[in-house]
């Protein structure tokens, strides 16, 4: 009796977004250790022909490794809806809302996630006045990994209120995000879903000698130091992972997510608030989910084998619910 065929995945990555090359390599790292797993893989660097790529290679499951807009925003899970085609990580109602960050607290703050306050503003208001006091964040409303965040304070070098010619995110966007700046710490809990439900794998704390968290300080190797466990009270880790938990449900997350939260230490657990939730977090060997999954006890290969097994089951499971619906 023959072997079974090696399952085959197509690795997702690249596309055209601003998250490309961090995109890429964390296809690189997957599709590698897919092929240490013994499954047949196929690497995939997203053109505008993906579709006709997809149904050619006509994989098991696609590991969706792409970063940022549109492989994080819905669409090319609605692509892969309509083709018929099981992938890794959340849907297209969950990937819809995650990255935009506004209906991103409308669904979390009901239901008792704490979030900053603020509104959405056009980048044209900022040149004649501050939509809140300073200091306070300003970032895109559908943008992953920090890109474009500023912040703007007392004696920020860009004028009072924002000269029309500073570099800033307003340059690039018509409209942000504008949110009250909390002071202290940056954490970040991961949750992966298994056979048991979601859990989350731990927190970590990101210190950062000079800024903040942005594009280049979560990419650069030496520019972010990465304490896992995260050296805070029990309780604020216990809080920190339950936010994620809870995210993670009620946004309808699979596979995997990232909570991103600030906490201001001198106010203990009221100082806490989310930030975000990363539907498609980096895999990359500077990357947080990796990383947090290691300190569990779980491998990067047995991470990705993991995300493959979970997307299977996510697939069937929508197939099991059709059936039944078309019945009855």
């Amino acid at each position: 009796m023959s072997e079974p065929a090696p399952l085959h995945v197509a690795v997702l990555m690249g596309g055209w977004a601003n998250e490309r090359e961090v995109s890429l390599m964390s296809g690189r790292g997957i599709a590698a250790a897919l092929r240490d797993k013994g499954y047949r893989v196929t690497a995939i660097d997203m053109g505008r022909d993906v579709a006709a790529r997809l149904a050619e290679a006509a994989p098991d499951v696609v590991f969706n490794a792409l970063h940022g807009v549109p492989g994080e925003d819905g669409s090319v899970q609605g692509m892969l809806d309509l083709m018929g085609l099981a992938y890794t990580h959340s849907g297209l109602a969950t990937s819809v809302i995650a990255i935009d960050k506004q209906l991103t607290k409308q669904t979390l703050v009901p239901h008792g996630i704490p979030m900053p306050g603020g509104r959405i503003v056009k980048s044209a208001e900022l040149f004649e006045r501050d939509p809140l006091p300073r200091p306070y964040v300003l970032k895109p409303v559908n943008e992953g990994s920090s890109v474009g965040v500023a912040i703007v304070t007392a004696d920020s070098n860009v004028g009072n209120p924002i000269h029309r010619d500073a570099p800033g995110p307003w340059q690039e966007f018509a409209e942000l995000l504008a949110e009250p700046f909390i002071k202290g710490r940056e954490l970040t809990a991961a949750v992966i879903d298994g056979t048991d439900g979601p859990r989350a794998l731990g927190v970590t704390e990101l210190v950062i000698a000079e800024g903040f968290y942005d594009y280049e300080h979560k990419y650069t190797e030496g520019r972010t130091e990465h304490v896992c466990p995260a050296r805070v009270p029990p309780g604020i880790a216990a809080l920190c992972e339950h936010y994620a938990l809870k995210a993670h449900r009620v946004l309808g997350c699979h596979g995997t997510s990232r909570t991103d939260f600030r906490w201001d230490d001198e106010l203990g657990e009221d100082g806490l608030f989310v930030l975000e939730t990363n539907t498609q977090p980096g895999m990359t060997p500077l990357s947080l989910v990796p990383e947090q999954a290691k300190h569990a006890g779980i491998d990067y290969a047995d991470l990705v084998d993991l995300l493959v097994k979970e997307a299977l089951r996510v697939h069937r499971a929508k197939g099991q619910a059709r059936e039944r619906d078309a019945h009855g």
